[in-house]
């Protein structure tokens, strides 16, 4: 073989190794960009414009879909009736019930448990989006759900 002809070989087969090799790239789409989020609420509700607000400000993008009746999505994700609030979410393969702190949705998307959501039940006072100047924060649980309407508590805050 010439030594021309050998030389082309062997940089065709290090291109070829090195196009094969690994390179370093992000694990998880959290590491390319913040997670996108599908809010599904009622035109009307004020509320859940602050959670909305109160989400992008911790760097998550936000879909929303105006619907009339939020009962036919809760319906369609199956949410236990006791968990329900003013709005449900997609996010990361998972239903996000109501007014759902940051923190329990970072932990919910790094964790990854074996749940269908997490929620929020009712509108508690102090929760995301539910602040109320002069008036205490309320002592609440996010709570996890799975298909068979089990839950447990996931995190506790306002303590």
């Amino acid at each position: 073989m010439k030594h021309s002809t050998f030389i082309f070989v062997f940089v065709w087969l290090l291109l070829g190794v090195a196009a094969c090799t690994p390179t370093a790239r992000p694990q998880s789409v959290s590491e390319i960009a913040p997670a996108i989020i599908t809010v599904y609420k009622s035109p009307t509700c004020g509320c859940c414009g602050g959670w909305i607000e109160y989400v992008e400000s911790h760097g998550y993008r936000v879909r929303v879909e105006q619907i009339t009746d939020v009962t036919t999505i809760k319906n369609r994700y199956q949410i236990p009736a006791e968990l329900q609030s003013c709005h449900t979410s997609l996010v990361g393969g998972y239903v996000v019930e109501g007014h759902v702190p940051v923190e329990a949705l970072a932990q919910l998307l790094a964790e990854r448990p074996s749940v269908k959501g997490i929620a929020v039940p009712g509108m508690p006072i102090g929760a995301p989006g539910m602040e109320q100047p002069g008036v205490a924060a309320e002592p609440y649980d996010v709570l996890t759900f799975d298909e068979m309407g089990n839950t447990a508590v996931f995190s506790s805050h306002n303590q």
